[in-house]
């Protein structure tokens, strides 16, 4: 088994010590012909899938739930897992802190104590507001259960309209009104040829005069210039943990846009994460062991 990182290539002996563990960061040819399953580093996934050419493998486990871009760069012959399960919490408690943060000035705040200033403005609550999520998996299930105890109405969309566990989810032909209908949009959709740029200049102009965006899905589902126009104008108001590009340049314009919140994309990158990902790679050793199908498989190429 391959594992890019050394902490995690330590600890995991301990748990299977009649596995063998090799280190490989992918950042050149392959160390051996085969892998039962190799582990991609977190960052830079994509770029380093093209050095799995020269070998073989199982399953190649993700340690991202995002995928995009990775049916391109994967070499035929390969079981792609993502890593569902892992981030869902980290991500969701980020887009609620988010979301608390830019609902009751914790920006203004802060940046008035660096100046010593005591300053109560009254913001806004969050109990009593209207939050549509859209984009109802594993991290829009997620969010919707954290803000539930804040005494928020929340309406979720997905692709298709249905009803699941007695409760209704909007399908994408609903989406024009909830959008007039929200105070809060949460965006928590995967990146794919249907979404990518979805949330453009009209999907902004539907939405209410003061309304706040929120996007923990990933940076180009977002018309970042047409979000520009929207904040510099005073209409809406924006928190993102992800951008298009990442890292964010110093001299891009989202940085002097009002009424903006940026966090670096670390939606998933908490504490929970390296034990998270530790069981599920775990699990996969198991199911290995006992014949069984892997989970979480996105792609085979």
């Amino acid at each position: 088994m391959s594992i890019p990182n050394q902490r995690q290539l330590e600890d995991l002996k301990t748990r299977e010590p009649e596995v063998e563990f090799v280190f490989w960061d992918m950042s050149g040819p392959a160390p051996r012909e085969h892998f039962d399953i190799v582990v991609p580093p977190y960052m830079g996934q994509t770029s380093a899938l093209g050095n799995l050419k020269s070998t073989t493998a199982k399953l190649v486990q993700s340690q991202s739930i995002g995928y995009d871009g990775v049916a391109e760069a994967l070499p035929p012959g390969f079981k792609f897992a993502n890593a569902a399960t892992v981030h869902e919490p980290s991500t969701a408690e980020l887009a609620l802190a988010l979301i608390l943060s830019a609902q009751r000035g914790i920006p203004r705040f802060v940046r008035s104590g660096d100046l010593h200033k005591w300053d109560p403005y009254r913001f806004e609550s969050l109990a009593d507001r209207k939050v549509l999520i859209v984009g109802y998996g594993g991290v829009g299930k997620a969010t919707a259960a954290r803000l539930e105890p804040f005494e928020v109405e929340i309406r979720k969309v997905a692709t298709r309209a249905r009803t699941e566990n007695g409760e209704e989810i909007y399908g994408l032909d609903s989406l024009h009104e909830l959008l007039g209908w929200a105070e809060i949009v949460v965006l928590g959709m995967p990146l794919n040829e249907n979404t990518e740029g979805m949330v453009n200049s009209k999907f902004l102009a539907a939405m209410q005069d003061g309304a706040l965006l929120v996007n923990v899905a990933r940076g180009k589902v977002l018309d970042q210039d047409a979000l520009i126009s929207e904040l510099n104008s005073g209409r809406l108001r924006a928190a993102l943990d992800v951008t298009e590009p990442e890292p964010l340049p110093e001299n891009h314009p989202l940085w002097d846009c009002p009424n903006l919140l940026i966090t670096p994309h670390v939606g998933g990158a908490s504490s929970t994460m390296f034990p998270r990902m530790r069981s599920l790679i775990l699990r996969q050793i198991q199911h290995l062991k006992d014949g069984e199908d892997f989970e979480n498989i996105v792609l085979e190429s």
